[in-house]
């Protein structure tokens, strides 16, 4: 029987989303320009009185951890049935407890769960199964197959568009190799032939790793991103790998590279929180990042007892719970304060 798996690089995934994507919350959808403008540093929190809020970016990662740990067979196998279904309940309870932020594609996909339909997805490039998918290559990064079946089913559950997948099993894999502290963007071209066929999207991919002497943002204004970073998965697998490949060990320098880009900023550094997360550890995130995360039920604690628990290989077991009714009140204040947010764009400095 397979021995218990190293929950470092777990827990740096999970606690490495929550942070980028709690540093870039604030600047969501602002563009360069304007974010500059307004938080001319973000060395720290600016969402809540210098405290940090987490969105859908990481509470889908978590999600996904839960529905993996309540996957699991012994020496380390995962039943794939109860894995779709594990996910897709969670995904519907994660709706009931009225996320401020849902992708469209993604609340079309959990309102068809509800309704009873058994393909919920919809036909979407977005960025929700990128979300998911670093945590599942970090658990599975020897194991390539399962971790390309796996990322499959969390992709198709939310989204059929076939660049969807190709996105989220490009950031898999990036997590996968971070994880055992592969850096070299070589071997990852060459991993990556072996797991994707579309030609364009590899191309795209080479050109990053080619450009990782640049600057993130110099690459961004060359690939027509220089104002902001879309929701398009290919835009934003695009700029986390150039971003990773460019500083694969340095976590703060990394996430604010990319939230500087503007756009998807949480989307972004929540996707490359993961998988830098994976390489560095809980230990190679500044602690004041963790400390200052105002959150609850899904603490920083609650987040690293869930990647303890995802690193057990065993058997079958039951992932870590948060409360519901905790969830929804905290979603109350987090629109409240999403609201502010909203209305202070309103004013300069423009």
């Amino acid at each position: 029987m397979e021995e218990k798996k190293s929950p470092d690089a777990l827990i740096g995934c999970l606690l490495g989303s929550a942070v980028g994507d709690a540093l870039g919350l604030p600047m969501e959808g602002l563009s360069r320009q304007r974010q500059l403008k307004i938080f001319p540093d973000i060395d720290s929190y600016h969402f809540f009185f210098g405290k940090g809020m987490i969105s859908d970016d990481t509470e889908h990662a978590c999600i996904t951890a839960q529905a993996l740990i309540a996957a699991r067979q012994r020496d380390a196998l995962f039943d794939e049935r109860a894995f779709t279904a594990s996910l897709s309940k969670r995904l519907r309870l994660w709706l009931l407890m009225l996320p401020a932020a849902t992708g469209y594609a993604t609340l079309r996909a959990i309102l068809k769960l509800w309704l009873g339909f058994k393909r919920s997805g919809v036909y979407s490039a977005g960025n929700g199964p990128a979300m998911r998918s670093p945590i599942i290559g970090v658990l599975l990064c020897d194991d390539p197959d399962k971790m390309k079946s796996l990322v499959y089913l969390s992709t198709i559950v939310t989204h059929t568009d076939p660049k969807a997948y190709d996105g989220a099993l490009a950031v898999a894999l990036a997590a996968a190799m971070a994880s055992k502290h592969i850096d070299d963007p070589r071997e990852y071209l060459s991993r990556l032939d072996g797991l994707i066929d579309n030609h364009d999207f590899k191309k795209m991919i080479k050109t990053a790793a080619e450009s990782a002497g640049q600057s993130t943002e110099d690459f961004a204004a060359a690939m027509g991103l220089g104002s902001a970073v879309s929701g398009y998965i290919y835009h934003t697998v695009l700029m986390v790998l150039h971003t990773w490949f460019r500083h694969p060990a340095d976590y703060k320098t990394a996430i604010t590279a990319a939230i500087r880009c503007g756009g998807d900023t949480d989307t972004v550094a929540a996707i490359l929180g993961g998988i830098i997360g994976a390489r560095v550890g809980k230990a190679g995130i500044p602690d004041e990042y963790i400390q200052s995360l105002y959150e609850w039920p899904v603490t920083p604690g609650w987040i690293e007892r869930l990647g303890i628990a995802l690193s057990e290989t065993a058997g079958p077991s039951s992932p870590p719970e948060f409360s519901y009714i905790g969830k929804f009140i905290r979603n109350i204040a987090f629109i409240a304060i999403v609201l502010f947010h909203g209305f202070r764009r309103l004013f300069p400095p423009y």
